[in-house]
C-alpha cells in the first residue's frame, strides 16, 4: 500500500468514527441513552452503522433500534402502598386514589360494554419548590401504566428552555421532538407558566399550540402534567382557551410542615447510615421552623436534603482530624454539624444567631 493508499484509509476511518458518533448523538436526543444501553452499560452497535445502507433504510434501521420492550407495570397494590409511604401530602394522596378508582371503575364499565365519559387526564401541579410535585408525577407515570392507559409508563421532565428555541419554526420542532420522547408516557413541564407570550419575537406560544394539538391527536397514550407557582399557574392555564379545556385536574402541595420536614430528614439518617444526636434534634428543629417562614425560598424537602448534605460535610471536616474515630462517631450528627450546616458557623446557609437547643433563632440583619 504507497502513500496515497495510506492517507485515504485513515480519511475513510475517521469519517466512519465521525459518523457512528453523529448517529450515537442523535438515536440519544431521540431516545434518551439509558434506553439503549446494553445490561453491561455499553452502547450497542447499531443497524444504521453498517455501510452500504441508503438514507431511507437508515431511517428505518434507526426505527427498529428502538427498544420495544419496556419494564412490565408494577401491580396497583405495590404503587398505593408506595403512595401511603410518602411522608406528608395527605391531600395529594386522597386526591391520588380518587382518580386510580376513577380510572379503575370506567374501565371496567368499558369491558363491560357500558359507556364510558372521555377522561382528560392531564394535570396542573401547583406548589411551592420542594413539595414532591415531580415525586408524584412520576408515580403517575407508573400508576397509569399499571392500569393500562399508558403504554409504557416513562416520565420526561422539561421546562420552558426544553422547548423553545431561538428562530422562527424551530420550537415547533423541538416541542415536537420532547413529545415523541414523551410518547407512551407522562410529559411533565415543570415552571410551564414561563410558556406564556412574552410578546416580541418569544416563541412560548408556538410551544403551546404544538403542545396542544399533541395533547388531541395523542389523547389515549400521551398525559401532560404542567407544574409551578399557584398564582401563575392559574393565570397560565386561563391564559388560552385550549388549556382551560384540556386541563381539568388540579393538584394543590401544601408546604410541608416542621414535623413532616424532620421526618425527611429522619428518613435520609436512617437510608444514609446516620443518626441524630438529641441536642442536634431540638436545634434542627428550630431551624426548621424558622427556614418554613420561608418556605418558597428554603424549597421544603429540597432545602431539607440541601441541610442534610451541609450536616454530613460538617461532621467530615469536624472527624477529619480526629484520630481513631469509631463507628459511633462516623454515624453520629451532633448539634455543631447541625448549627454549622444552618450557617452558624461557616458562613453557608442562612444568616443566623443561634440560641441555645430548642429556642426560636432570631433573625439577624444580612451585612455588606
Amino acid at each position: 500500500m504507497d502513500r496515497k493508499d495510506e492517507i485515504i484509509r485513515l480519511q475513510m476511518d475517521v469519517i466512519q468514527e465521525m459518523t457512528r458518533s453523529n448517529l450515537r448523538r442523535i438515536s440519544d436526543d431521540l431516545w434518551g441513552t439509558q434506553g439503549l444501553r446494553s445490561v453491561s452499560g455499553e452502547l450497542p452497535t447499531l443497524p444504521q452503522d453498517e455501510p452500504g445502507l441508503l438514507p431511507a433504510q437508515k431511517e428505518k434501521a434507526m426505527e427498529a433500534a428502538e427498544p420495544e420492550s419496556q419494564d412490565p407495570p408494577q401491580s396497583i397494590e405495590e404503587l398505593k402502598k408506595e403512595l401511603s409511604e410518602y411522608i406528608g401530602l395527605a391531600s395529594i394522596k386522597k386526591e391520588v386514589e380518587s382518580l386510580i378508582n376513577l380510572v379503575t371503575v370506567q374501565k371496567l364499565r368499558r369491558e363491560h360494554g357500558l359507556p364510558v365519559e372521555d377522561l382528560s387526564l392531564h394535570m396542573v401541579f401547583s406548589g411551592n419548590p420542594g413539595t414532591g410535585k415531580t415525586m408524584i408525577a412520576r408515580l403517575m407515570a407508573r400508576i397509569y401504566h399499571s392500569l393500562g392507559i399508558l403504554s409504557k409508563g416513562q416520565l420526561v421532565e422539561v421546562d420552558r428552555s426544553g422547548l423553545v428555541a431561538g428562530y422562527v419554526g424551530q420550537t415547533a420542532i423541538k416541542t415536537s421532538e420532547v413529545i415523541a420522547k414523551a410518547m407512551g408516557g407522562v410529559l411533565f413541564i415543570d415552571e410551564a407558566y414561563a410558556l406564556a407570550t412574552r410578546g416580541g419575537t418569544d416563541y412560548g406560544q408556538e410551544a403551546v399550540d404544538t403542545l396542544l394539538k399533541a395533547m388531541e391527536d395523542h389523547r389515549d397514550d400521551l398525559i401532560v402534567i404542567v407544574a409551578g407557582y399557584t398564582e401563575l399557574m392559574e393565570e397560565f392555564v386561563h391564559s388560552n382557551p385550549g388549556l382551560e379545556s384540556r386541563f381539568n385536574r388540579f393538584l394543590f402541595f401544601p408546604d410541608y410542615t416542621v414535623q413532616e420536614m424532620l421526618d425527611i430528614f429522619d428518613m435520609r439518617c436512617q437510608k444514609s447510615g446516620y443518626r441524630l444526636d438529641e441536642d442536634a434534634r431540638g436545634l434542627l428543629r428550630t431551624l426548621l421552623a424558622l427556614f418554613s417562614l420561608d418556605a418558597k425560598g428554603f424549597g421544603n424537602a429540597r432545602g431539607v436534603r440541601n441541610l442534610f448534605e451541609r450536616a454530613v460535610s460538617a461532621q467530615a471536616n469536624r472527624l477529619a482530624a480526629r484520630p481513631d474515630i469509631t463507628r459511633e462517631e462516623l454515624m453520629l450528627l451532633t448539634s455543631e454539624d447541625i448549627r454549622a450546616a444552618g450557617g452558624g458557623e461557616d458562613g453557608q446557609g442562612l444568616p443566623l444567631e443561634f440560641p441555645k437547643s430548642g429556642e426560636l433563632p432570631k433573625a439577624r440583619e444580612n451585612r455588606e
